[in-house]
């Protein structure tokens, strides 16, 4: 019957008892479930890790300048890295990074999650934050 519509008998179910065969263009239906997986990778929504990064010198003015880009991140729906990094003897005073770090956390939030809290790797500190989920 296939050869006589000049299609292909395709196996659909080989596991069934008896097995399960469709008769159809194979070639078209291939394009068909690629042209689905693309429009499904179409669909997919990504999520990039943006990276601030700041000294426990900064400035007040700066903070909040950072913060608010921070901000745009996280409403955009990326993910953000904040980074403290201490360089000479400014290792000594960690808990200033750790004060700069808990002030970001506290101005975002209303919008986001903490997602790893802040954490010391090699000269620097950084925590990551997330936006929050919709209901």
């Amino acid at each position: 019957m296939a050869e006589n519509q000049q299609l292909d008998l395709v196996e659909v179910s080989p596991t069934a008892v008896p097995p399960v065969c469709r008769i159809m263009d194979f070639g078209k239906f291939k394009y068909e479930q690629s042209k689905k997986q693309q429009e499904a990778k179409k669909k997919q929504v990504h999520v990039q890790l943006k990276e601030v990064k700041l000294r426990p010198k900064t400035d007040e003015h700066d903070l909040l300048f950072k913060i608010k880009h921070v901000r745009r991140f996280l409403e955009e729906g990326n993910k953000a890295k904040v980074t403290v990094v201490f360089r000479g003897r400014e290792i000594t005073h960690m808990e200033i990074g750790q004060k700069s770090l808990d002030r970001f956390v506290d101005e975002l939030q209303d919008i986001a999650v903490v997602e790893v809290r802040p954490k010391m790797e090699g000269r620097s500190m950084f925590m990551i934050v997330a936006p929050k989920t919709k209901k």
